[in-house]
This record gives structure tokens, C-alpha cells and sequence, in this order.
């Protein structure tokens, strides 16, 4: 394995656990429980799917599993932005987790970008 793929799976792992830990963060009202179950799930599927890509048997499945992590990390930002703007979390709180994801998004994008001109 390459250093930017360790790299990226402790990455989408410590964004796992900083997901994990706002979460414990969140008020306990309806709204706050079920946008954050739902950023839970989301944000703890990303690096799950970038591991599982790996046990892929070809280069397609590769790209499929790189997909799945993309598309639960886009899930991941709108549940965020939901958060901010229903008032829940306030902006600055937030900031460096919504970067952390914007940035991971275009790693995908480009890591997916990479496999389909191969």
C-alpha cells in the first residue's frame, strides 16, 4: 500500500471519529438527534467504503467502492450545512469539520477522476 493511501484511510478514519465526537456534542432535541444519526451514519461509511475498496477484485470495483465513499461524504455535507443553517450548530463550530469534508470530497473526485482514464 502506498503512503497516500495510508494516508487517506487515517483520514477518513479521524473524520469517522471527529463525526463521532460532535455527535456526543449535539443538543438532545429531535431535530439536533436526527440530522445527527444521519451525519453519523454518513460520516462513518466514507472510510469504511475507501477500505472495502481495496478488497475489490478489479479495478472497476475499486472505482465503485471510491464512489460509495464520495457519495457518503456529499451526503455528509449536506447534513452538516443542515445543521448550521436550522440554527443547531453555529458556523465557526463546525468550520474545520465542513473543510475537512470539502477537502476529502475533492480527493475522491480526483482519485475517481485518475480511475476512469485508466
Amino acid at each position: 500500500m502506498q503512503k497516500e493511501e495510508v494516508d487517506l484511510r487515517r483520514r477518513t478514519k479521524e473524520f469517522a471519529l471527529r463525526i463521532i465526537r460532535m455527535f456526543n456534542l449535539l443538543p438532545k432535541t429531535t431535530e439536533a438527534q436526527v440530522l445527527g444519526k444521519q451525519l453519523l451514519r454518513s460520516g462513518t461509511s466514507a472510510g469504511a467504503n475507501y477500505r472495502e475498496a481495496f478488497r475489490g477484485r478489479s479495478k472497476a470495483e475499486f472505482a465503485s467502492k471510491c464512489g460509495d465513499a464520495l457519495r457518503e461524504l456529499e451526503e455528509s455535507a449536506y447534513w452538516l450545512e443542515l445543521l448550521v443553517d436550522a440554527g443547531i450548530v453555529k458556523s465557526d463550530k463546525l468550520f474545520s469539520l465542513r473543510q475537512e469534508c470539502d477537502e476529502l470530497i475533492a480527493i475522491f473526485v480526483t482519485i475517481l477522476k485518475h480511475a476512469k482514464e485508466k
